[in-house]
């Protein structure tokens, strides 16, 4: 069992560390100490029931659907350049929405909707759990702890980026540094979409 779950935790840590939009938002409300839970919980569901699906061989969608994959790619620039364009103005005004605390909170239906949109319209998330994960999932003689693996590497990871981003709170407490991340959010966003546009 554990020649499988190690490098299926592995891969999977490996691939969801990159910094992008998931990620940008969960560090944003971990630091707001905004609707925490169900914000971890709904990335690592979402990437559980993807990596599922990859393992389980549904990674051949895109074969049988060719409108899917373009679907997903401009769908998910379109996302990506809106919501960099957010921070962008977040990041220029400053002054606006930079404490951590004392603030009026997203609510939690928004918060929830935002990131599922982040995830579910983001084109690579597919590529990493239901191509690449699924692919290599077909290596390991038990596919099904490779799975259980990869899910619980997406677990671990975003349960502490969103709860260990208290630990950055006296950084964030200067409206400075916020400036500083959205400014980087929305670089990031404007970079994954570039990148899609010219796949």
């Amino acid at each position: 069992m554990l020649t499988s779950f190690l490098p299926g935790f592995a891969l999977s840590l490996t691939l969801i560390m990159a910094i992008g939009a998931q990620n940008a938002f969960v560090l944003r409300q971990g630091l707001r100490r905004e609707h925490v839970l169900a914000v971890v919980l709904v990335c690592a569901t979402s990437d559980a029931i993807l990596i599922t699906a990859g393992v389980a061989g549904f990674g051949a969608l895109a074969e049988a659907a060719p409108w899917f994959g373009p679907l997903m790619r401009y769908g998910g620039a379109a996302f990506l350049l809106w919501y960099g364009w957010r921070n962008a103005v977040s990041a220029w005004r400053g002054g606006e929405g930079l404490e951590a605390e004392g603030q009026a909170a997203r609510s939690l239906g928004k918060a929830v909707l935002t990131l599922l949109a982040l995830t579910w319209l983001n084109p690579h998330v597919y590529l990493d759990t239901l191509v690449l994960l699924g692919s290599i999932s077909a290596q390991y003689p038990d596919r099904l702890s490779f799975g259980i693996g990869a899910a619980m590497a997406s677990f671990v990871f975003f349960f502490a980026l969103g709860y260990g981003a208290r630990l950055l709170a006296p950084l964030f407490a200067k409206p400075r540094s916020w400036q500083v991340l959205d400014a980087v959010i929305a670089v990031t966003m404007w970079g994954i979409a570039i990148k899609l546009l010219a796949m």
